[in-house]
């Protein structure tokens, strides 16, 4: 059975790998600095409520691109929506 301070050190190297590999940033700091004892799970959330828009998105994405006359300017408010949850 893994102690706490095991996993909050495999916890400590996935994210520090996860930060070479350029899939966070100072962003992802910022956002840690927001959570604090009233909210633990701050960071979770905000994490999983991206992904959960990032599918629907892009499965809304994937379905436009289906249709036989695709609507670029739907196309472009999918990328647009992705864009501005993912970016500053």
């Amino acid at each position: 059975m893994y102690g706490l301070s095991q996993l909050q050190r495999q916890l400590a190297e996935f994210t520090s790998s996860l930060f070479d590999e350029g899939f966070l940033d100072d962003q992802f700091n910022e956002l840690q600095q927001l959570q604090d004892e009233s909210n633990p799970e701050f960071v979770v959330e905000v994490v999983t409520l991206f992904f959960e828009d990032a599918e629907r998105v892009l499965n809304e994405l994937a379905n436009t691109l289906a249709l036989d006359n695709i609507d670029f300017k739907r196309v472009d408010a999918h990328v647009h929506q992705l864009k501005g949850s993912s970016s500053r």
